[in-house]
């Protein structure tokens, strides 16, 4: 088959990377194994392998930006796989941190708008908040897609994570691990695999507990009221109805608890009959004392149908997602302290079809095509405490009242696509078409997306794409629920302005160019620019005490950046860098006007503002050395730091002071043990224990200050039989 041009060169040196010598790998044959396995069992194996890549096929990159994740490089660092996977992700180029409550991480100065998909199957969003529901320790291999896309990704398009999930093996075998470590942290996990004839399983489950599960609003070592317990469990199952055929099920689940940090030594704000008196300063409950907790669930189910025609493939899948924030309050302390004590609880309940389908219809054209259906439901029941207030908004009474604010609605996305990947010369690809794309829901819209990408092969190891992709992005549905502004006329819950229109689809002209190069067979180098043009620009901020996000509306905005990275192997060791630069503004908030103040929204109507989540220069980089059975590694993340408003001056004028730090790691794999391979870990998380900001507390749509965690120290053993 040609070979397709394409951004690949740096795939493949990520994966040479971090790829085991071969001496080290645990590759001995089994001689105590029959002579000749059950033919049905083979079958399993190869037919996997065919398959996989006959689903790959249904999803080109012609064009994109693609940088690979494997277990390797997983493993270099410090956590392995009990890493966060959006902690993973901070490791690749164009991608900021930020703190868990405000979206973990910004690719390429978007707000979220990243989308999952699990073995080709677009997941539908949860509602968002602090938890992962992805175990990183399910992950084969991973594609982060960026740039300009082809028709086949829509909707979610700031980044693309590609996900294949591991699969069982012919052997049936598995792994058990634990880790812990610092803050109290408990971290056990265990994975199993195998086959039985023609039916593949793969399952896994973890248990995290410790006292840092939300970031620290002070610089100290160890944060008040920060316990979480979270609980994962993923299965994909496979049964082969031929060589051709395959039918799957996958499932996952997520269940999280975490209590909100407090933050000591605050004035009382409000006074509460028998309980505080703000003219005074005094209160009966310490800020330092507040109960406020969070609980997180979401679970998924797919079912697809994959089917290989020599010339012809296609996968059909179905698939079901229910996800539940539920914030409360401290009952008495929110009212103190704030004015308002808001229980919350959003859920969103999504059902869809998937029907992906690639025909090559000539050795130069092959044709894709595809559709996509998803029915949401989502309610937001909220009961609020707040206190009464005059004409001039001041506390009438010391005597709280409660409101009632339930809401729900029921929307539907539809989308359709077409491209051909055309060959135009053994050197040249074009692959161009167009989606369609329709929402209703707090907003209807639709929109034709034009798209077209071309690579180009200058030469062996060099390579160069460009793009141009119009994209449509639907504010998302279980975040959009607007206020009933009404009902809290004359009460601390009253908005300072009094409308608030509903929030609206972004449409976006992107613009993308970039070139690999591969300089020697050890070092690779790779350079990516973009531009967006942005129609009502979506943003989320965090509007009171309830950690859950809500989006809003620039009318105009743009943004645009450009990625390096540096990718360096030897056989015993390797070096990755990557450097990314960016600015993002955006003017004139029109959606949600309610979660601002007069003079904020005044500015930004006649001023371009840069975005909350906006980091002019991201590095992360990190290297590995290789010696017998033991490893040692180092990674570091470098931040200009995030936007916030200074004392004074213009909304998100400022930024925070930037930040650099640093984790290692060491392993050791003992081989053959009465109990199996057993692979010990000792990691350091910022080693320097520098103190840093992610947030404090200033800029639009921001909450609270927020520090990332000091030095940690955690140590693992597992056991794969």
């Amino acid at each position: 088959m040609q070979h397709t041009p394409r951004l690949s060169a740096l795939s493949l040196a990520i994966a040479s990377l971090f790829a085991v010598p071969a001496f080290a790998a645990d590759a001995t044959p089994d001689t105590t194994a029959p002579d000749a396995a059950p033919a049905d069992m083979q079958k399993v194996e190869v037919t996997s392998a065919h398959l996989r890549s006959a689903r790959i096929e249904l999803s080109p990159k012609v064009g994109t930006t693609i940088y690979s994740i494997d277990s390797h490089m997983v493993d270099m660092l410090g956590q392995g796989d009990n890493t966060p996977f959006n902690e993973v992700l901070l490791r690749l180029p164009g991608v900021s941190q930020d703190s868990k409550g405000s979206g973990a991480l910004h690719v390429r100065d978007d707000h979220a708008n990243v989308q999952y998909r699990i073995n080709g199957v677009q997941l539908p969003e949860s509602i968002s908040g602090f938890g992962q529901s992805i175990d990183t320790r399910l992950i084969d291999k991973t594609d982060f897609i960026t740039g300009a896309l082809p028709a086949q990704f829509g909707l979610r398009t700031a980044g693309i994570v590609d996900i294949e999930t591991k699969e069982g093996g012919m052997t049936p075998g598995g792994r058990i691990g634990i880790m812990v470590g610092s803050h109290d942290h408990v971290e056990p996990s265990a994975e199993f695999f195998g086959s039985v004839g023609k039916f593949n399983y793969y399952l896994s489950g973890s248990y995290l507990g410790n006292a840092l599960g939300v970031e620290n609003p002070q610089p100290t070592r160890n944060a008040l009221h920060d316990k979480t317990r979270q609980n994962k469990s993923f299965g994909n199952l496979s049964y082969f109805l031929d060589d051709n055929t395959r039918l799957g099920a996958m499932f996952g689940t997520y269940n999280g608890r975490f209590q909100i940090p407090n933050n000591p030594d605050q004035a009382p704000a409000f006074s509460l009959a028998g309980r505080s008196d703000a003219a005074a300063g005094t209160s009966t409950l310490p800020s330092s004392q507040l109960d406020e907790n969070q609980r997180e669930v979401n679970r998924f189910l797919v079912l697809s149908l994959q089917k290989s025609m020599g010339d012809l493939n296609y996968q059909v899948s179905a698939f079901h997602q229910y996800s539940q924030l539920h914030f409360t309050p401290d009952p008495v302390g929110d009212l103190i302290y704030n004015g308002v004590a808001s229980d919350s609880r959003r859920s969103n309940s999504a059902s869809g079809a998937q029907f992906d389908i690639s025909y090559k219809l000539h050795q130069d054209h092959t044709l894709r095509a595809g559709l996509a259906y998803t029915r949401q439901k989502t309610t937001s029941d909220n009961t609020v405490g707040v206190f009464p207030t005059d004409d001039n908004g001041q506390q009438s009474s010391t005597t709280p009242i409660s409101v009632q604010d339930n809401s729900g609605k029921t929307g539907t996305l539809a989308s359709f696509y077409l491209q051909d990947e055309w060959h135009i010369s053994k050197p040249l690809t074009l692959n161009y078409g167009a989606r369609f794309d329709k929402v209703n829901a707090y907003t209807s819209e639709q929109q034709w997306s034009p798209r077209v990408n071309l690579a180009y092969q200058l030469a062996p190891g060099t390579a160069v794409h460009a793009g141009y992709s119009r994209y449509f992005t639907p504010p998302p549905q279980e975040l959009a629920a607007q206020k009933s502004i009404d009902l809290y006329a004359n009460t601390t819950n009253a908005p300072e302005i009094a409308t608030s229109d509903n929030v609206k689809a972004e449409r976006t002209h992107y613009y993308d160019i970039g070139i690999s190069h591969q300089l020697t067979s050890k070092l690779t180098v790779t350079a990516d620019a973009y531009y967006k043009k942005i129609s009502n620009l979506l943003d989320e901020g965090q509007f009171g005490q309830a950690l859950i996000l809500s989006p809003f509306n620039y009318a105009q905005g743009y943004a645009k950046g450009l990625e390096l990275s540096a990718i360096y192997s030897e056989k015993d060791w390797g070096l990755f860098m990557n450097a990314s630069t960016q600015k993002a503004q955006g003017r004139n908030i029109v959606s949600g006007q309610s979660l601002f103040g007069a003079d904020e929204l005044n500015y930004i109507r006649n001023n371009y503002v840069y975005l909350d989540h906006d980091q002019t220069m991201t590095l992360s980089g990190g290297g590995h050395y290789h010696f017998g059975d033991s490893q040692v590694s180092a990674d570091f993340l470098y931040g200009s730091g995030l936007r916030m408003t200074p004392d004074g001056g213009a909304p998100n004028s400022g930024h925070l002071p930037r930040y650099f730090t640093v984790n290692t790691a060491v392993t050791h794999t003992w081989k053959n043990t009465p109990v199996g391979k057993v692979e010990g870990r000792l990691a350091l998380i910022n080693l320097f224990d520098k103190s840093y900001l992610l947030r404090d507390g200033s800029g639009v749509g921001v909450g609270a200050p927020q520090y990332g965690a000091r030095r940690s120290i955690y140590a693992g053993l597992s056991t794969s039989f």
